[in-house]
């Protein structure tokens, strides 16, 4: 028996945010990009080339939500979900690409230094500061409930973090004439992004290779079904998502009465959707005695 809530929590059309973070950083990337040659900062050029993957990034994102938004079809009964799920692999794979062409260039230099000029590293870095944080903050109330959207949160909460070291990095620059410190603060500053970017990169692998979504305990529903009045076992029971905001479950529950109807399973489904989220539920009912226990269509929810 399948039961579906379509219910469900609402989503939010973040269109308009998308089309405000790629135009702002598009801009701000170019121009702080030829302000880090113009200034010899390899911090502010690695800063840019982090910014580029972001807005290749936040494209992504947006094109996964909008093909997870399609209506299914005959050939694909889910429509194009899962996109969701890949937009989050192949941001996490570009950013880390994109990490060691900078971490390259800034050991190199570490033997090399070269003059960099502190005043316009410190200027543009804090327009970067402006810039992504008010880009971050565009993404900022779906964070919690969308993968998809949570990486482009992260990227530019990321990014204005770093803005903020090259802003540092400056006027330690200035201050000391040490111009070591610029590819040093680079090195730091890919560790950083790093760190911050294995999440998104595990949770994305899981995902797409259907494992359980993080925060939902497996065993803890298996408790649940296995307790119920008149359940006498279960087996086959599957979880995984069907994009970065929906997740569906099979099971076959084992019955020692008939008075498991659809009215149970409904309670099921409920109780499973309000307490992980889980908006796909399908139960197939089966007797002790090894039939099954089938409903037609009029009697789904």
């Amino acid at each position: 028996m399948d039961t579906h809530n379509h219910g469900g929590r609402g989503t939010y059309d973040y269109t308009r945010a998308f089309v405000i973070g790629i135009a702002l950083n598009i801009t701000f990337v170019a121009a702080e990009a030829a302000f880090g040659v113009i200034a010899g900062s390899l911090a502010l050029v690695a800063d840019a080339g982090h910014n580029l993957s972001d807005v290749l990034s936040l494209g992504l994102a947006w094109g996964a939500a909008a093909l997870a938004a399609r209506r299914s079809t005959d050939r694909r009964t889910y429509g194009f979900k899962r996109a969701t799920i890949y937009s989050s692999l192949l941001s996490a794979i570009l950013l880390l690409i994109a990490l060691g062409g900078i971490s390259w260039e800034a050991i190199r230099r570490l033997s090399h230094p070269r003059p960099v000029d502190g005043n316009i590293v410190v200027i543009i870095a804090l327009v970067g500061v402006a810039i992504n944080t008010a880009t971050a903050l565009l993404f900022a109330r779906g964070r919690h409930d969308d993968l998809n959207i949570r990486g482009a949160f992260l990227h530019m909460a990321a990014d204005a973090g770093i803005s903020l070291g090259v802003v540092i990095t400056g006027l330690a620059v200035t201050v000391t004439g040490w111009n070591w410190l610029d590819p040093l603060i680079s090195i730091a500053i890919v560790i950083v992004i790093a760190i911050g970017t294995w999440g998104l990169l595990r949770e994305s692998v899981n995902l797409s290779l259907d494992a359980v979504p993080e925060g939902i305990n497996l065993r803890e529903i298996e408790s649940y079904l296995r307790n119920l009045d008149q359940v006498k076992d279960i087996h086959d029971l599957h979880v995984w998502a069907l994009s970065t905001t929906e997740t569906a479950m099979t099971v076959h529950v084992v019955t020692t009465s008939e008075a498991l109807d659809n009215g149970v399973v409904a309670d099921i489904q409920t109780y499973l959707h309000e307490h992980y989220g889980i908006r796909h539920a399908t139960i197939q009912l089966e007797s002790d005695d090894g039939s099954l226990k089938t409903l037609n269509c009029r009697e789904c929810n």
